[in-house]
């Protein structure tokens, strides 16, 4: 089985910012988010993450040696990193959505991030059939990850919600993947907060 986890709660996730490629680290509750998710999911065989910390703090839950993967980074929000979602212009949003070659001044677009995530997929799927591996990463990366899936295009990302330390389950025995679950946070019951706010990029 393949689990995909997005990392516990930061600071700025909770103040409404872009979160991108800035480095934050959880807060207290992402830190309970993070061993709940842990505990949760219980033992697995191997643990891949993100390199920004807040992955990795949530993938060192695991107790395993945690391997670091570029691809499953968060994508590059550019100019609007580290700012409020409330500040983005309704036509700069508009444009966002509808065009996937569309990226923040100096960042990333969402078939770049889709492509990269394929990639990393793919290179799990055939050890997925028979191992159960973790992988701890962002909400746009998860997304793409969902969109691998369902065999469906990126633009699936506006469609869709997913909150810190929120696990997706693929199986890929058959060969190919097949969603078992998204968005589960059932194991965060009795945490401060668990809904959340919504996204970056909201």
């Amino acid at each position: 089985m393949l689990y995909v986890v997005r990392h516990g709660r930061t600071e700025w996730n909770a103040s409404g910012l872009f979160v991108g490629r800035g480095d934050p680290p959880l807060d207290d509750l992402g830190v309970r988010q993070a061993r709940a998710v842990a505990v949760a999911i219980g033992h697995v065989d191997r643990i891949v993450s993100s390199p920004l910390q807040r992955a990795q703090q949530t993938a060192g839950e695991f107790g395993l040696d945690v391997e670091l993967d570029d691809r499953w980074i968060e994508l590059d929000y550019g100019e609007f990193d580290g700012r409020p979602v409330a500040e983005v212009p309704s036509g700069t949003l508009a444009a966002w959505r509808n065009d996937l070659d569309w990226a923040p001044p100096g960042g990333e677009s969402y078939r770049r991030l889709g492509e990269r995530v394929r990639s990393a997929c793919d290179d799990l799927l055939d050890e997925a059939a028979t191992r159960d591996i973790v992988v701890v990463t962002h909400v746009s990366p998860v997304k793409a990850a969902m969109a691998w899936a369902l065999g469906v295009g990126d633009e699936v990302a506006w469609r869709c919600f997913v909150a810190t330390a929120a696990v997706m389950a693929i199986g890929t025995g058959s060969g190919r993947p097949s969603l078992r679950g998204f968005n589960d946070t059932g194991h965060l019951e009795g945490l401060e907060g668990v809904e959340g706010l919504e996204e970056p990029r909201r």
